[in-house]
């Protein structure tokens, strides 16, 4: 029912549509019954030796004759003789129910039908194509509107689960993982929107066809339907049975579906490597693993599925058969009744017994489809678990409910007894599992500082919390004295530039990645930031400028150029904070010497932080401060000419470089 819920919130916008397409299908569930219900007039001119009309006439005059007669009986029974007025008064009242319903066809309908029998059966013929063109304009109609209800609906899905998802913090969004939202905002959309469509179409049509031709099977012999009616809880029991367990298989389907989108991801953005290395046969081992998981995982929908329509039609075919056998009987020895148990109102004819079979057997019709879409209904509700499962997903890094306003950064930042453990580190065995532990820092505004350590040092996490891409697990960090928590994410961001080691460009021009760190720049401001990271040079000899697409992930451009670009992009944001996170770890000598000129030219009245595990001569000339970290923790701080003598773990990370070690 949550689930229902949720699907209702995001169809309700389009209520009028849905509504109109509801419509549509009571109206073909209304012809369809009355489609099927012409086979008895049409019968009876084909084969009767009368017209309509004054087999109607004969017909009350029988049943007038038959009330008169039941009245006077019942009128002349003794008091005492309460069994037989019971049967007199239900065959009074059946006779009565049946001549009002013949009244009513003789003053409204056959008004409008020929005395001769050839053209009464040329008007059937003309109002069913009639009625038959006006149900497949209903259908039209229907699907239409549907289908733009349910892919308007899909749509809204798609961008509130990414919407939501572009909400969560680092970890939460890390922890999801490309593959598993790709797969669930495509594949798993896709299969929602197609169960919806069946959903709202068939799911409403059919059950209404359904319902239309019982409404006319009861009319023709009520007795002989609710006999036919018996087997619908098995019917029930089925699909209820077979639905939890084809819900559970279609999870396991999509489940191994995201795998399949993980491998494939994972293999062709790692292509240099595993061309390098031969490591096609690898690869290919592990995709076939992957398939033949989704194999079995299908094949357990695809059993469960190919029973349910065939155990269907056997239950529908028993149905039939328990009204065709006792109809054949009363037909054959014009009876209404077999032992004792009356199951007409009147003998039964040969038109009313197959025209009840027609009406029966246009209840197969629904009934089979439904049992062809339900194994997909049943999928698509699978699908929408998981994509609801983003849409309800929490951040771990709320937005502060009165947010503290706070001007550019000014005086300080501080880092107060931080410690900090991943998600899913494990529990605190003597503070080994923690990333950062008991950081004490303080950072003047205007000053530039290196963090610098060995790999799995604490350096990023550091300086993650700054934008709370995550938050300290003890502790707190403070600009100008005021915690980050305290304040607007989007304003706190608005004030920090980030450069990081893996430099992503997006598939647009280099003027619209620039201006990704400022949408409000206008084009003089990202010429000139494209100026100050030192870009404009290669810029200008690319033939379409500014204009160039970068490609995907910037692959058009060398490293250095999109490293440069990067900085151009933190620099168009005019920060009050700077972090270049290995920012220079994989570029060549000339652009990072570029980038640090860049840096020492920029940095002025701006805070600045640069992690690094590579020293040289330039990083050093715009260097005010160096932090060492080890295990999460500080253990040094001072500069570079002091911490090069006092320790050993910087003088480690310095020695490589003869330039730094002459400098010192």
């Amino acid at each position: 029912m949550q689930q229902l819920h949720l699907i209702g919130t995001f169809i309700w916008p389009y209520r009028k549509r849905l509504a109109l397409s509801i419509v549509c299908a009571m109206m073909v569930s209304l012809l369809w019954s009355t489609n099927l219900s012409a086979t008895l007039p049409t019968i009876k001119v084909l084969f009767g030796d009368k017209s309509l009309h004054s087999g109607v006439d004969e017909r009350i005059a029988t049943l007038t004759e038959e009330i008169n007669t039941h009245t006077e009986t019942l009128a002349n029974l003794d008091e005492s003789q309460l069994a037989e007025r019971a049967r007199l008064q239900r065959k009074l009242n059946d006779a009565a129910h049946e001549k009002w319903f013949q009244q009513r066809l003789k003053d409204s309908v056959l008004p409008w039908i020929p005395q001769d029998r050839y053209r009464t059966m040329l008007v059937i013929m003309v109002a069913l194509v009639f009625a038959i063109t006006l149900k497949g304009c209903a259908t039209y109609v229907q699907d239409l509107l549907v289908g733009s209800v349910v892919y308007s609906s899909a749509n809204d899905i798609r961008a509130g689960a990414f919407g939501n998802a572009m909400d969560l913090d680092y970890q939460s969004l890390s922890g999801l993982g490309t593959a598993t939202l790709t797969s669930r905002l495509t594949n798993d959309i896709t299969e929602f929107s197609h169960g919806l469509r069946l959903f709202c179409i068939h799911l409403v049509r059919e059950p209404l066809k359904i319902v239309g031709c019982i409404a006319a099977a009861m009319i023709l012999n009520w007795r002989l339907t609710i006999v036919s009616l018996l087997v619908m809880p098995l019917i029930g029991v089925l699909f209820y049975r077979s639905g939890r367990i084809l819900r559970s298989a279609a999870r396991d389907t999509l489940e191994t579906m995201t795998g399949i989108y993980q491998h494939l991801t994972e293999t062709f953005d790692s292509t240099r490597v595993v061309v390098a290395f031969d490591g096609k046969s690898h690869h290919e081992r592990q995709l076939r693993t992957a398939n033949r998981e989704y194999f079995d995982n299908s094949m357990r929908v695809v059993k469960i599925s190919a029973l349910i329509r065939p155990v269907t039609e056997l239950l529908a075919i028993l149905a039939f058969t328990a009204v065709l056998l006792p109809g054949a009987y009363m037909v054959l020895n014009n009876t209404d009744q077999i032992v004792g148990v009356k199951l007409a109102s009147a003998a039964l004819d040969a038109p009313q017994l197959i025209t009840l079979y027609v009406l029966l057997a246009g209840i197969l019709d629904p009934v089979r489809k439904l049992s062809a879409i339900f194994p997909q209904i049943k999928r698509s509700l699978a699908a929408a678990d998981r994509i609801f499962e983003v849409s309800g997903q929490q951040t771990a890094i709320p937005d502060a409910k009165s947010p503290i306003q706070l001007p550019a950064h000014s005086k300080s930042i501080s880092f107060e007894q931080v410690s900090f453990r991943y998600r899913g580190a494990g529990p605190n065995t003597a503070g080994e599992s923690l990333s950062l532990r008991n950081v004490d820092l303080e950072i003047p505004f205007g000053e530039v500082v290196a963090i610098v350590g060995g790999n799995g040092s604490g350096k990023s996490t550091l300086l993650s919390l700054l934008p709370r891409l995550i938050d300290p697990s003890e502790g707190r960090v403070c600009i100008d004295g005021v915690d980050t928590r305290d304040l607007s994410l989007r304003e706190l961001r608005r004030q920090i530039g980030l450069v990081t080691q893996d430099t992503i460009l997006f598939d647009e021009s280099i003027c619209d990645n620039v201006r990704y760190g400022n949408p409000e720049a206008d084009s003089a401001t990202i010429e000139n930031a494209i100026r100050k990271a030192h870009a404009a040079e290669f810029v200008s000899l690319l033939p379409e400028g500014l204009k160039t697409v970068v490609g995907p992930r910037g692959q058009k451009l060398s490293g250095g150029q999109r490293q440069r670009l990067a900085l151009a992009r933190a620099f168009v944001r005019s920060p009050s904070i700077l972090i270049l996170d290995e920012a220079t770890s994989a570029i060549d000598a000339e652009s990072e010497v570029l980038i640090y000129k860049a840096l020492k030219q920029y940095s002025e009245g701006r805070t600045v932080f640069v992690i690094t595990h590579v020293i040289s001569q330039s990083f050093l000339d715009i260097i005010d401060r160096v932090i060492v970290m080890n295990r999460g923790q500080i253990i040094a701080n001072g500069t570079h000419e002091q911490l090069f003598q006092s320790c050993p773990e910087y003088s480690r990370l310095a020695r490589p470089d003869s330039a730094v070690q002459d400098a010192a």
